[in-house]
């Protein structure tokens, strides 16, 4: 009777120990969750093959940029290396999403400019982008150039010139016989050169508030 007070006791000890085994064995797999989730800093999920590689948007080579330019831009006042401003005028989109808003401030610069000759030549303006500004970034970009081109003079330059001569010289020679003539002639091609040297020069420029469409030569990284 006694032996059967001691197998009682031990026989609950045993079916209480196999219960805590499997509750512990059960928590398991809840801990190594838990880890999971502590490492990735998300809870119940790992991160996507697209999240792991980053969110950077890049705008290609090839994309037009699109500009208002903010102020007037010419060859009488601009030298290369003078910087100028423009504005975005149309918006940046990539995957149906706009990455660069209207309005973004572009800066550039004047790679060329020449005014032409007096009697020949033409004038020759050249501008390109150099960066713009987006939530408090810059952004470098390298651009293709925009050119402005003069028309070639006129023929009219050497017509002046030849008819001032002819002019002084007839004049030179009512007033003093053929020694006049050629001192009229001298002076008249003077005035003729004169002449076309002051309607001559051209020059060439961008007004304020141009569109300009500049190709972007090298992707950018947002």
């Amino acid at each position: 009777m006694r032996s059967w007070m001691w197998i009682i006791p031990a026989l609950f000890l045993a079916g209480c120990s196999k219960t805590n085994t499997v509750s512990a064995d059960g928590e398991r797999p809840a801990e190594s969750a838990s880890a999971a989730t502590s490492a990735d800093g998300r809870p119940g999920s790992a991160l996507s093959p697209a999240e792991s590689a980053g969110s950077d948007m890049v705008i290609p080579k090839g994309t037009a940029l699109r500009v208002r330019i903010d102020e007037t831009v010419d060859t009488k006042r601009n030298r290369a290396g003078d910087e100028f401003r423009a504005s975005l005028a149309e918006p940046i989109v990539l995957e149906g999403k706009t990455v660069v808003p209207r309005g973004t401030p572009f800066v550039g610069h004047v790679t060329e400019s020449q005014a032409s000759g007096r009697l020949e030549g033409r004038a020759e303006l050249a501008l390109t982008l150099d960066s713009f500004q987006l939530e408090g970034k810059d952004y470098r970009v390298h651009t293709g150039n925009i050119d402005r081109v003069s028309a070639a003079h006129k023929k009219h330059n050497i017509e002046m010139i030849g008819g001032g001569a002819g002019l002084g010289a007839l004049i030179g020679g009512i007033a003093g016989g053929g020694k006049g003539a050629l001192i009229g002639a001298g002076a008249g091609a003077g005035a003729g050169t004169a002449g076309a040297a002051a309607t001559g020069k051209k020059e060439i420029g961008v007004s304020a508030e141009s569109l300009l469409t500049f190709p972007l030569e090298k992707a950018v990284t947002l």
